[in-house]
């Protein structure tokens, strides 16, 4: 499971002052569970991922992953994460199955057992036919699943998403999210990021709404919906947005 403490993430600028990407952030994440960052870009979903997976240190706060925290037992949270993001890197010249052997190999796994496992992800993940090529001739949709390949291989029981289906097309957007369930079905962990709402209502058993590096609900959607009288996802999350800037006006008053 995903349990995260006040998380902060602050970056210097140049006239002195901090940047709060993540802000005072606390939510978790349980097994056999699918729990949706949801926020516009730029509200903090891919630091507070990033964090979560041990690219950046945090400020203050500290989260555990499968109870080891980030900040004392970051191998073991490695370890125990499949960790997807955009900017996952590539190597062109190597053919697919070379590449997610080489990470397998990173992860001590053993020949057969990676054999196993990316027979059976591209069985999944419908990339039986491209397999032998070299990933600079893929597409963008190919190039994504096997991104996702690279990072699970190990078969992590805690999965992050970030923004899985950015830029894909529709069927290959629906191949990802069927994956993202069935990690759900088999009692993973799973945490993704979106700004797309209709992304949050279908896969989402909770939803974590983020903005400006806070936390302004969660909760399942029935449960949200029961809070602010609304229906539609985005008119909620445009509820809790205004409310957001109220309570800053107010706050910004006072002092």
């Amino acid at each position: 499971m995903i349990s995260v403490h006040n998380l902060v993430k602050a970056f210097p600028q140049k006239d002195g002052n901090a940047f709060y990407a993540v802000n005072d952030v606390s939510f978790n994440a349980d097994d056999g569970e699918i729990v949706c960052l949801l926020g516009v870009n730029g509200a903090g979903k891919t630091t507070t991922m990033r964090v979560l997976s041990t690219v950046f240190k945090p400020t203050s706060g500290t989260a555990e992953i499968q109870g080891w925290d980030i900040r004392t037992h970051p191998q073991e949270v490695r370890n125990n994460l499949g960790f997807l993001t955009g900017d996952t890197g590539l190597y062109n010249r190597l053919r697919v199955h070379e590449f997610i052997r080489y990470f397998g190999r990173l992860y001590s796994m053993q020949d057969a057992d990676i054999t196993h496992s990316m027979n059976e992800m591209a069985e999944l993940l419908d990339m039986k036919d491209f397999m032998d090529k070299k990933i600079e001739f893929l597409s963008t949709g190919m190039k994504q699943k096997v991104s996702i390949v690279r990072s699970i291989i190990h078969d992590p029981p805690v999965m992050i998403f970030d923004e899985p289906t950015a830029g894909l097309d529709i069927l290959t957007a629906r191949n990802i999210i069927s994956f993202i369930r069935s990690c759900k079905e088999r009692g993973k962990c799973v945490l993704f990021s979106t700004h797309i709402m209709r992304e949050a209502e279908r896969l989402a058993d909770r939803i974590v709404m983020i903005h400006k590096g806070r936390i302004l609900a969660e909760g399942s959607l029935e449960a949200l919906r029961e809070e602010t009288s609304q229906t539609d996802l985005d008119d909620i999350f445009v509820y809790y947005v205004n409310q957001y800037s109220e309570d800053t006006k107010v706050e910004a008053h006072e002092f």
